[in-house]
């Protein structure tokens, strides 16, 4: 009777073995590069709508110190909930008015330290605002940090909720 070593067994195993890991290796590496790749498109899909939100904050600043409340209405929906540096709750027709007619007339508000985080269709910016301007014909120079959470919606970016908090006045 032949043993078990007589028909190469061993070297058989030893090569299924090796065939193994090698597909496994092959899998493992494939696997990894696939996972680079999506991460590197998903990254550069999430910076390319970050930097259209940060525009379209540039562009919010603008319109509310020229007080273009048409601007401002194509970048909030009807649903736009506004939380002030007074903590008072507003709807987007509140908020729309405020620009219109509020008492404050700024003559510059900048944007500073944004940080925005994009998560599929949704942008979350923090920052820090400066605006100066006049109340009441006095002058007022404040500081303060917001956070906008912007969705895209049939293409366009529009920012559903915002909130500010009075840092310094």
């Amino acid at each position: 009777m032949k043993s078990s070593n007589d028909f190469g067994l061993p070297s058989h195993l030893a090569k299924l073995l090796g065939i193994r890991v090698a597909g496994i290796t092959f899998i493992v590496a494939a696997l990894l590069s696939m996972t680079a790749t999506l991460t590197a498109q998903e990254h550069g899909e999430t910076s390319g709508d970050a930097a259209r939100v940060m525009a379209l904050e540039t562009l919010w600043k603008q319109s509310e110190v020229d007080k273009d409340v048409r601007a401002l209405s194509q970048l909030v929906p009807e649903t736009f909930v506004y939380v002030d540096i007074g903590g008072s709750l507003r709807t987007k027709a509140e908020f729309l008015e405020s620009v219109k007619s509020g008492p404050e007339h700024p003559t510059e508000i900048r944007n500073e330290s944004l940080v925005a985080h994009a998560y599929a269709n949704t942008v979350v910016v923090t920052g820090v605002y400066r605006e100066k301007g006049t109340i009441g014909g006095k002058h007022y120079s404040r500081r303060g940090r917001f956070t906008d959470t912007w969705i895209q919606t049939n293409g366009a970016w529009l920012c559903v909720a915002s909130q500010s908090t009075l840092t310094e006045n």
